[in-house]
């Protein structure tokens, strides 16, 4: 039976990651909402342009034609718009042969409030004002960074990659390191702390519920040596031996793993995330997120813990 909502893997989205709305947000600034009302109603019928976690999302919704009996994931618009602005974004989402059927209009306020309704475990999003208001408020949720596009019809595997600390786990050892800037500080910290896990992250409920679906590819690949996997997760993480222990320790007391897990001592990002070619990749930090290979790959920002707070005075 399908699971309930209470059980899946809810993404709430943000028609300004789904789609691109430069066009449509440049008449709301111009000319303010009820000419933006006028905009959309006269084009109704024009099919808004894929955004930047357009190929994610529907990569993410294929998860579910892998498990039909089950239908593991779901995604949820969450809008700004009104229902009457956002009609456009539902005939544009069932033009794409997306299987979205929830959403949830506000009509000029931020929709995070709502992700507890709807059991969401990210709410991804381009408004950088509402993200951060979820942060606050202890939600999962990450800025879509703008980017080039690529979606390949080809391409049917689902490659998922977070950074470790300040997203898949706490910021403790984040803090231990920037109180100082002290990298030995940090790792003697690390070291010592090695069998102690991680508290979690705001996207660890995330990475958990993706780490079952691997578990469940793997029982389908025993069952069926021809099987293909359409999952991979990553974890690319700046830290180095010997503060890895404590990575391998808190998976291992959530029960959960990673495809491929890069310690990368500081190492840029890039070199990996190039090869990996995640279709969306979760950072807590910018200086990360900024240095994309001619800008192809989809970056998020989750705002969250001491690298994103400023400095006192």
């Amino acid at each position: 039976m399908p699971f309930e909502i209470e059980r899946k893997l809810v993404i709430g989205v943000a028609s300004s990651a789904l789609f691109d709305l430069t066009a449509s947000h440049q008449v709301y600034l111009d000319s303010g909402p009820d000419e933006y009302r006028r905009y959309q109603e006269r084009n109704l019928d024009v099919i808004l342009g894929k955004g930047v976690a357009f190929p994610f999302i529907r990569r993410f919704l294929n998860i579910n034609k892998v498990f039909p009996r089950h239908h593991p994931v779901e995604v949820v618009l969450l809008s700004r718009n009104s229902p009457e602005t956002g009609l456009r974004v539902m005939r544009s989402m069932a033009h794409y042969g997306l299987d979205i059927s929830r959403a949830a209009f506000i009509t000029g306020k931020s929709p995070y409030t709502y992700l507890p309704a709807f059991n969401a475990a990210l709410f991804l999003s381009a408004n950088e004002e509402d993200v951060k208001s979820a942060i606050a408020a202890n939600y999962p949720a990450g800025l879509v960074l703008p980017s080039k596009i690529v979606d390949d019809d080809d391409d049917i595997e689902l490659r998922v990659a977070f950074d470790f600390d300040g997203v898949i786990a706490d910021d403790e050892s984040e803090t231990i390191f920037k109180r100082n800037n002290n990298l030995e500080e940090f790792h003697a910290h690390e070291t010592l702390h090695m069998a102690v896990p991680h508290q979690p992250g705001p996207l660890a409920e995330m990475f958990r519920k993706l780490s079952l679906m691997q578990k469940l590819e793997e029982r389908a690949q025993r069952r069926d040596p021809d099987y293909k996997k359409v999952l991979r997760i990553a974890i690319i993480t700046a830290r180095n031996a010997p503060s890895h222990e404590r990575v391998v320790t808190t998976l291992k007391s959530w029960g959960v793993s990673a495809s491929e897990t890069f310690f990368l001592g500081g190492m840029n990002k890039t070199r990996v995330l190039s090869i990996f070619k995640p279709h969306i990749f979760f950072d807590d930090q910018l200086t990360h997120l900024t240095s994309s290979p001619g800008g192809t790959i989809p970056m998020v920002h989750v705002p969250f813990g001491i690298a994103n707070r400023r400095p006192a005075g």
